[in-house]
């Protein structure tokens, strides 16, 4: 995909893994609310932005933010987190990022 968005960070490959996560179902990147940059995870972001990470506010869950590395599908908010994998290519994604969600996404009240 041409118009791929750019993914910052301590990236190791095309698929969008990082030095911190790359599993074979670590693919996905975030959009970060707070600067609109892709980020393979929050560790990442941590070390590169030179800012404080904010979150996706519940009333945002229509925004693009995740971006599947395997194909380059962005995804609503909404709709990675009901994913267990990409719904454009099939690809899965690693079930362990739900422990994650929070650093990301504020949780419903």
């Amino acid at each position: 995909m041409s118009d791929r968005p750019v993914v910052r960070g301590a990236v190791v490959d095309d698929m969008t893994r990082c030095v911190h996560y790359r599993s074979a179902v670590d693919i996905v990147a975030i959009r970060f609310a707070c600067c609109g940059e892709y980020y393979p995870c929050h560790l990442c972001h941590a070390e590169a932005a030179g800012h404080a990470a904010r979150q996706w506010g519940v009333g945002e869950r229509g925004e693009k933010a995740v971006l599947c590395g395997a194909c380059g599908t962005e995804l609503t908010i909404a709709a990675y987190l009901v994913a267990t994998g990409c719904p454009a290519c099939g690809s899965a994604f690693n079930p362990g990022c739900a422990l994650h969600a929070p650093l990301y996404f504020e949780v419903d009240p």
